[in-house]
């Protein structure tokens, strides 16, 4: 009797020397070992987000139904400067897409809420920036920039170029053009003229500096409507649209990013959505 109890003592020790226990303290429960997935059966991805979600919670943040995606962008793109020819004067794009441009200029408002919205919302469209108007502050336009926005050119200081010289002129364009080259790495392709007023001497002027195309519009964003060339008071086809950094000091109280919805819902409206500029120029 007295040597089953040494032996069974023995065998206790045994055991809690392997499980790291002592008399005191008892054995610690061992976790079962995770499952494996069986052999050629693939363990269940982690659940993705939801892109489309993401992107119609944005638009319910300002106020709108999320645009349709544009079409992809055309192989060829059908406004091109010939080499050495005049530069085009366009006013809409040669497109059957129900798709329209968004074309915004001077720079005067500042507002980081329309940063964000356009940020946000993926928006594209094309900023024609002056120099007069944005010396002081370029700092703001560059997130826009970095979101793949384009940067075309509005003249130094806004003049109406029908009433300068030939070389004033080219003096305007040539060197806003280089101002925007320093700050952005490139010189841009596009050029509007201040208030639409153009000659053939703003057209050599503008091909001298190397510019593509002059554009000018076919509607213009107001404060709370869209003031129409066309008879028929509708959106076509390939149509640029006008506005303006401007803030509730002009817009009778509303913000740059009220009066950019507005805009945008009334596109939705008549069944376009939004492509780049550059795409098609």
């Amino acid at each position: 009797m007295k040597k089953q109890i040494v032996m069974w003592a023995a065998l206790t020790a045994v055991t809690l020397l392997m499980t790291g226990c002592t008399a005191e303290t008892p054995p610690r429960p061992v976790a079962p070992a995770p499952a494996t997935p069986s052999a050629g059966v693939a363990a269940a991805p982690e659940p993705a987000a939801a892109p489309e979600a993401a992107r119609a919670a944005a638009y319910r943040k300002w106020g709108i139904a999320p645009l349709p995606a544009p079409p992809a962008p055309p192989a060829v793109k059908p406004v091109k400067r010939a080499p050495g020819g005049p530069v085009p004067v366009i006013s809409d794009i040669p497109t059957t897409d129900k798709v329209v441009f968004l074309t915004i200029d001077d720079g005067a408002e500042k507002d980081p809420e329309f940063t964000r919205m356009m940020d946000e919302l993926g928006v594209p469209f094309t900023m024609f920036l002056t120099d007069s108007v944005i010396s002081g502050n370029y700092d703001y336009f560059d997130p826009l920039v970095a979101q793949g926005h384009g940067v075309a050119n509005h003249t130094l200081t806004h003049p109406n170029l029908r009433t300068l010289s030939p070389e004033a002129q080219r003096r305007e364009i040539c060197g806003q053009q280089e101002k925007l080259r320093k700050r952005y790495g490139t010189a841009p392709r596009l050029f509007r003229p201040p208030y639409g007023n153009w000659n053939e001497a703003t057209r050599a002027a503008a091909g001298s500096c190397g510019v593509d195309a002059i554009v000018l519009w076919r509607e213009s964003m107001q404060i709370k409507n869209m003031q129409y060339q066309r008879g028929d008071r509708k959106l076509h086809p390939g149509d640029i649209v006008l506005a303006h950094f401007r803030g509730p000091a002009e817009l009778k109280g509303r913000t740059m990013t009220e009066m950019t919805a507005t805009m945008l819902r009334k596109i939705q409206e008549q069944g376009f959505t939004v492509a780049r500029l550059e795409d098609y120029v």
